[in-house]
Parts: structure tokens; C-alpha cells; sequence
């Protein structure tokens, strides 16, 4: 049974979610989109559902990259920069725009890494990528449980991501609200996104239901040439 509480809850993020078209019309147009998601809404049921996937791409990441463009309005220095450079060098942006950039600077690479390692049928990796996981996170086992553990931790909103070196090397790093490691000049592998709005219409409060089943809808061959891309040294969000 949903408690009321539950159903009070899930209306409320609804009517957050209702609220984000109309700032996502009267947004400026400027150096970063929107792409479509790589494959139909509906390809990750059963455990990310459709409308989750709609209201989380259409409405959550519109706003992410228009609210981007309209802090870049201000300074066009900033706006012809790429967004892994301009993540890595936020003490160089102006501090007027600063924190927009940041949450929505953020919020576009980490969303558009995340639409383009899910779509896929799950299982484990194979591989360089395998081997590494073995060598850097103690085999996939403990991967997973790791994590998941993270993304458990994590207080309120953020992300759990794998880093990657050019070197190939993985580690697992945990940030809160949009931050991610490209704020550091790292770069990462994948990651998974905590927020409530990314799970709460399946799932409601039970994060760790929605860790556990994120793993079914992983595309490792996409993940596989994402590092192989980072030890190429062309992976850039």
C-alpha cells in the first residue's frame, strides 16, 4: 500500500515538474541543446518507467540546458567555451553567473552521460573495461555493492559516478546536487543519478530498489567505448 504520504509527495515533484516547461519556453537559445534521448522512453521499463524517463529528460534536463544558455547570455567569453572546460575552470567565470553555470553546467553533462549508458540489456562488462574493474574496484561483485552503498549514503540530492584516468584507472566518487568530477578536471566513466526525480514515481523513498535495478538497464558496449575513448583521450562529458 502507498501511504498518503507517498501520494502527497509524488503530486508534489508532479507539480514541480508541471512548473518547468514554462521557464524552459522563455529561455534564450545559446551554445548548448537538448539531444534526444537515444532510444524510446519506454526502453528501460520495467525499472525506470516510461513517464519517469519523460518527465526526467524532457522537463528536468530542459531546464538543466536553458537555464545554462540564459546564464551564458551574460558573458560570451564563457558561452564559446566546451562544457568539460567550462566545468573544469568555474574560478574563471564571472561570480554573477557563477553558481547558475555550476548547477546547470552540471546538470547538462551529468544528464547527457546518463541517457547514453542506459538503454541496454544489463549483464556485466567485458573486456579491457572488465579487466579493469577487477584490477581498480575489486571485481564486479563488489563494484555493484559499492556503488550502491554510495548512492545509499548520499544525503539528499547527487550522483554517484565512476572516474577514469587516461591511464584507464577507476575510481568511485559521490557528489552532491549537480556537481560532478569534471569540476576537477577528471573525467567520468558512468555514474547514476540520485535525485528523488529519478526514481520517486516507481520507487517513492526506496533508493536502494532503484540502485538494484538501474544495473538492468546498462548498455556496456556504450560504457566500454566511453573508457575506451578516456584512455584515447577524446572523452570529454
Amino acid at each position: 500500500m502507498i501511504s498518503r504520504r507517498h501520494l502527497l509527495t509524488g503530486a508534489t515533484l508532479l507539480a514541480a515538474s508541471a512548473a518547468i516547461p514554462r521557464a524552459w519556453a522563455q529561455a534564450p537559445t545559446g551554445p548548448f541543446k537538448l539531444d534526444p534521448l537515444p532510444y524510446a522512453p519506454s526502453k528501460n521499463e520495467p525499472h525506470i518507467d516510461t513517464q519517469t524517463m519523460e518527465l526526467h529528460h524532457d522537463k528536468h534536463h530542459a531546464a538543466y540546458v536553458n537555464n545554462l544558455n540564459a546564464a551564458l547570455s551574460q558573458n560570451a567569453e564563457a558561452a564559446r567555451m566546451p562544457l568539460h572546460d567550462l566545468l573544469a575552470n568555474l574560478d574563471k567565470v564571472p561570480e554573477t553567473i557563477r553558481t547558475a553555470v555550476r548547477n546547470n553546467g552540471g546538470g547538462h553533462a551529468n544528464h547527457s552521460m546518463f541517457w547514453q549508458i542506459m538503454g541496454g540489456p544489463g549483464g556485466e562488462p567485458s573486456g579491457e573495461l572488465k579487466s579493469a574493474i577487477e584490477r581498480d574496484l575489486g571485481g564486479f561483485a563488489k563494484f555493484q555493492e559499492d556503488f550502491n552503498a554510495a548512492g545509499a549514503r548520499q544525503f539528499g540530492s547527487g550522483w554517484v559516478f565512476v572516474t577514469v584516468t587516461r591511464e584507464g584507472r577507476l575510481a568511485l566518487a559521490a557528489k552532491p546536487n549537480q556537481d560532478t568530477p569534471l569540476m576537477e578536471g577528471q573525467r567520468v566513466l558512468m555514474g547514476n543519478d540520485v535525485w528523488e526525480h529519478a526514481y520517486y514515481l516507481k520507487y517513492q523513498n526506496r533508493r536502494p530498489d532503484y540502485l538494484k535495478a538501474w544495473w538492468n538497464v546498462l548498455d556496456w558496449n556504450r560504457i566500454g567505448e566511453r573508457y575506451a575513448a578516456a584512455k584515447a583521450g577524446t572523452l570529454t562529458i
